[in-house]
């Protein structure tokens, strides 16, 4: 049996509506029992990650921002962290507005915008089905520049960049690979994630990317983790669908891709199971502890 599971949660953990059905849940309360660490490893803020694992009974720890950092939920502090420098920030925030292109930012607790619209308008979404204190905080402002230049005792821990265009999308790409010392993922692909609009379901389809710090990466913080805890990466499942999950893949024991993932992640994976749809993740894990 594999000692640490760490599981992607967008595309992976959570299926279209950003739900845990009910079958992800038992097979990860199950590998718990018998002795597994399951660590949410995701881009998203630690608020939005902490209700998730509460969700799913994991107390122990979670990796947010891509492996900005990793928080202990027992100590209710954080244990490793990679930030991006305000400096550094107000950077990537001058570039965007002069090229008019969507982007957010990503701290601690709370995602900024001046809009609601693609990867913030799912996640507002899926705050219409959970109580206040389970949803994630979204802060919408006029002037993200100003608002940032002022935040205090707020870590950031990543930007979103995104648009519809890929003529648009790639030429703001070059442009903030000019900025040094931070690391711009590299995905090629368009993202998919469905709304509800009444009885209909909507669509979202945006190319995206995202920016952190150098050298921040799940793998880098899992493997922290996982010297932290004592377990050998040949202990270690790693489990997810998008390029953000590419190293924890490839350097874990076993190293999962889901049904929906890009054709180069499931090259790359040891394994390949059902969509995030589908229960892929529950099919995973209940291989680890047969």
């Amino acid at each position: 049996m594999y000692k640490l599971i760490a599981i992607d949660l967008d595309g992976t953990l959570l299926n279209s509506y950003g739900q845990i059905s009910e079958k992800n849940k038992l097979a990860l309360q199950k590998a718990q029992q018998c002795g597994a660490q399951i660590v949410l490893s995701s881009g998203r803020s630690s608020n939005s990650v902490k209700n998730l694992a509460n969700d799913i009974g994991n107390n122990e720890y979670i990796i947010c921002g891509n492996g900005s950092l990793i928080y202990d939920l027992q100590k209710e502090e954080i244990i490793y962290d990679k930030f991006i420098e305000k400096k550094k920030a107000l950077q990537i925030i001058q570039i965007c507005e002069q090229n008019s292109i969507y982007y957010n930012v990503y701290t601690e607790n709370m995602v900024i915008a001046k809009t609601l619209s693609n990867n913030v308008l799912f996640y507002h979404q899926e705050n219409a089905n959970k109580p206040d204190s389970k949803k994630t905080k979204i802060n919408l402002v006029d002037n993200i520049y100003e608002y940032v230049e002022n935040l205090n005792n707020e870590n950031i821990l990543k930007f979103t960049i995104s648009d519809t265009s890929s003529i648009i999308f790639n030429s703001i790409i070059r442009k903030l690979r000019e900025i040094k010392n931070i690391d711009v993922l590299d995905v090629a692909h368009m993202t998919r994630k469905i709304i509800k609009s009444g009885t209909e379901e909507v669509s979202l389809e945006y190319f995206y990317t995202e920016i952190t710090s150098e050298n921040v990466d799940k793998w880098n913080a899992l493997e922290w983790l996982a010297k932290k805890l004592n377990i050998s990466k040949e202990e270690i499942m790693a489990i997810g669908d998008n390029v953000n999950d590419k190293m924890m893949i490839e350097n874990a024991g076993l190293g999962i891709a889901m049904g929906n993932s890009a054709p180069y992640i499931k090259e790359i994976a040891d394994k390949v199971v059902a969509n995030n749809n589908e229960d892929g993740v529950a099919e995973a894990v209940e291989m680890s502890i047969e």
